[in-house]
């Protein structure tokens, strides 16, 4: 186990799993299992515009507190959040994950990430790197920050109303 492992209980093995199953249950419109992964305290941000930006001064494409979240998936859930209606058809790959550090009880992880988006418009491809902070909670794992910069951050986007 790396030094990073032993100190947060979290192996690089294990923290993968996870991820593969977040993505899952996005893709899938799995909306209670992927609320269900978030702990109390959560941060969901898409800055807009580049990594470098201040959410509190600037505007970002989401930045949901856990409340928050929790409205966007019971919108999401009604079947009239017309962007959605039908649903995108989602797949998504998750590459170069990486445990970065320990900060406080939370271990922080980078991956990159490449979403393929079906919709009557077309394809769509979202890529990016993600940097996530994952506490563990009993025998499980909970995601406390999702912090996804969009290599096209800077451009206009189309509706972002899936979950990236």
């Amino acid at each position: 186990m790396s030094g990073v492992a032993a100190r947060t209980g979290l192996d690089v093995r294990e923290v993968e799993q996870f991820l593969y199953r977040e993505a899952r249950l996005a893709d899938e419109h799995d909306y209670d299992g992927w609320e269900a992964l978030w702990t109390d305290d959560a941060l969901y941000w898409v800055p807009a515009g580049g990594d470098d930006t201040d959410p509190e001064r600037q505007m970002s494409v989401i930045y949901d507190n856990r409340n928050r979240i929790a409205t966007r998936i019971k919108q999401l859930k009604t079947g009239k959040r017309y962007a959605q209606s039908p649903p995108s058809n989602l797949r998504r790959l998750i590459s170069n994950v990486e445990i970065v550090t320990v900060e406080g009880t939370d271990t922080v992880v980078g991956a990159n990430f490449l979403v393929v988006e079906s919709r009557e418009r077309g394809t769509t491809m979202w890529a990016g790197r993600t940097t996530y902070r994952l506490r563990r909670a009993g025998d499980d794992i909970r995601l406390a920050y999702k912090k996804v910069v969009l290599v096209d951050s800077a451009q206009a986007l189309f509706t972002l109303a899936f979950l990236i």
